[in-house]
């Protein structure tokens, strides 16, 4: 027994490194657009487009399973809960930088509320954002399902 829960206390400790390790190699700017990412999911979750609509550039392009289109719809959904964003759970995160320009990916599990249908499915999301002379904005957000679980 003892040896088990030497085993699974090794196991944490060599996990929790690792992401330490994996966060010391992220810049600050990586870091910012990270954390606008996780907090634009909060803010789907919210259904805040308030928030969302100073988030999002007027000319941001938004890339659905069922479609694509640009911003103005996009809050129109959120706000009727036309799409419900209810959790967003992230895998994996990454983002390389262009000039002005942050090119987020997440492999993701999403539960959202459809239609008033809650669907669960594992996504490929590209956001892009770019920065402007008052911050950071959301240019496009795709969603490419994936055929696995998305947790695996």
């Amino acid at each position: 027994m003892k040896q088990v829960i030497y085993t699974l206390l090794l196991f944490v400790a060599l996990s929790t490194q690792a992401v330490a390790q994996k966060n010391e190699n992220v810049t600050s700017v990586e870091q910012e657009i990270i954390n606008l990412s996780e907090q634009k999911w909060r803010w789907m979750a919210d259904k805040n487009v308030e928030a969302l609509a100073d988030l999002f550039h007027e000319k941001a392009e938004f890339v659905h399973m069922g479609g694509s289109w640009g911003t103005e719809r996009e809050l129109a959904i959120i706000e009727s809960g036309g799409i419900w964003y209810k959790q967003a759970d992230i895998h994996e995160v990454s983002v390389n930088i262009i000039d002005k320009t942050a090119i987020l990916l997440n492999r993701i599990t999403l539960i959202a509320e459809v239609g008033g249908n809650e669907v669960t499915n594992p996504f490929e999301v590209t956001e892009v954002y770019v920065k402007l002379d008052d911050g950071w904005k959301l240019g496009s957000l795709s969603f490419t399902r994936l055929m696995s679980r998305g947790d695996d």
